[in-house]
């Protein structure tokens, strides 16, 4: 099979996104952007990604890191620009490459893998994922003569004659490297002072290279982001997808539109989840689970079994062993809990001294009274019993009731001595 390295613009300024950071930069779902684009291209099988930046140059490469290669573009001058910028990195490449625009966030492996796939099979000089859209306002068009891709119109271009075609171009395109590098140079500027990707498609077709399409199954996986009310929009359409898969995997979401659950998360069947719950990217739930409402479940946690975590609990970097209950009002952090543990209400593990975190450490069969505070670093053996309202700050043996509270003091009459 060929080999393939994707190419991802990420250069372009922002005119519409009202924020500090660009709209590659903004979280969706806790990751940004960018990350989602280039995370989806690997996945799809995509090992080797360059990516084009400009001014962005510092704030791309410090969510990257050395995930990728960079490439410059100096001047924004458009698509084709940015792809002229990368000339001399392809010129030492063969095979295809996968050129991505930079704010697609919601495109699958799957699809990405489906068009590279078309590509080689067929051995078209280039493969573009379109799409068909009933409102097809701020996409580029495809113009099709015989069923076959001729031209990609850009919107800022288009001419009265394309503005009823539906078929849009999703801003992915899987290139024979060596065709595109022949060509790219050739490109000349559009009416308002541009560079267009779009014009080598007709640049190929008119030298009878062959120009194909992929038709996206799915439109929402093509839909960019360019404002704070469409980053809204794609998160939840995220949302949806996301939760769709758990239920179709056995989970009971009672909730979907309030339930935000990142990727990455593991749920065994029978599992229910109430409303206004989190989950985190890297957790892992057994089955039969009980969560919320009200749950916040943070990265890396690992509940096995039967667990509760119930309503406004917080968990973080905890172990939880199997039929362990943490039912209400605790925050549990740095800690592993161990099977058929009671956490009462308001119990807290006090993790950070204000320069470290430590750990607490929690046997079977421990019952943790209410309002309870464990003060790390601090072992809780098997079978113990911490009394309500205790401060615990040294290991509590197997067998043992703890009990760490002042003595009640009652001074009778003093209310009367004080009016």
């Amino acid at each position: 099979m060929e080999k393939v390295i994707g190419l991802v613009m990420a250069a372009g300024t922002d005119a519409k996104m009202k924020s500090k950071k660009s709209k590659l930069a903004q979280e969706l779902y806790g990751k940004a952007v960018i990350k989602r684009v280039v995370d989806n291209i690997k996945k799809a099988g995509v090992e080797e990604v360059a990516v084009i930046v400009g001014e962005n140059k510092e704030e791309i490469q410090a969510i990257l890191k050395d995930e990728v290669t960079y490439l410059y573009q100096e001047k924004c001058l458009g698509t084709g620009h940015a792809i002229m910028q990368a000339t001399s990195y392809l010129e030492k490449k063969q095979g295809r490459v996968l050129v991505a625009n930079g704010n697609i966030p919601l495109i699958t492996p799957q699809t990405i893998q489906n068009l590279i796939e078309k590509s080689i099979n067929q051995q078209e000089a280039v493969t573009i994922l379109t799409g068909i859209m009933t409102e097809p306002t701020g996409y580029g068009r495809i113009v099709r003569i015989d069923n076959q891709i001729v031209e990609i119109v850009e919107e800022k271009e288009m001419k009265e004659a394309y503005s009823h075609i539906l078929e849009v171009n999703a801003g992915l395109y899987c290139f024979d490297i060596e065709k595109l590098v022949g060509i790219i140079g050739k490109l000349e500027k559009s009416s308002i002072g541009l560079y267009y990707l779009t014009d080598v498609i007709k640049m190929l077709s008119t030298r009878d290279e062959k120009v194909g399409g992929f038709l996206v199954e799915d439109n929402s996986e093509i839909l960019s982001l360019n404002t704070k009310l469409q980053l809204e929009m794609l998160s939840k359409i995220l949302r949806i997808r996301i939760n769709t898969m758990h239920m179709n995997n056995g989970v009971t979401i009672e909730d979907m539109n309030t339930t935000y659950i990142h990727e990455d998360v593991e749920i065994g069947i029978d599992t229910v989840i109430h409303p206004n719950t989190t989950i985190k990217s890297g957790v892992i739930i057994g089955e039969d689970c009980n969560i919320g409402p009200n749950a916040y479940i943070r990265e890396g946690c690992v509940l096995a079994n039967n667990v509760k975590v119930g309503s406004f609990v917080e968990i973080k970097k905890a172990i939880i062993g199997e039929g362990s209950k943490v039912p209400h009002l605790s925050y549990m952090g740095d800690c592993q809990i161990g099977r058929k543990c009671n956490i009462g209400c308001g119990t807290i593990t006090c993790n950070y001294d204000g320069k470290n975190k430590f750990k607490t450490k929690i046997g079977d069969n421990c019952f943790i009274g209410s309002n309870v505070n464990l003060v790390a670093p601090v072992n809780i053996e098997d079978n113990a019993l911490i009394a309500a309202g205790s401060t615990i700050t040294e290991n509590v043996p197997a067998q043992s009731l703890a009990i760490a509270r002042q003595r009640q003091t009652n001074k009778e009459g003093w209310m009367l001595k004080k009016k």
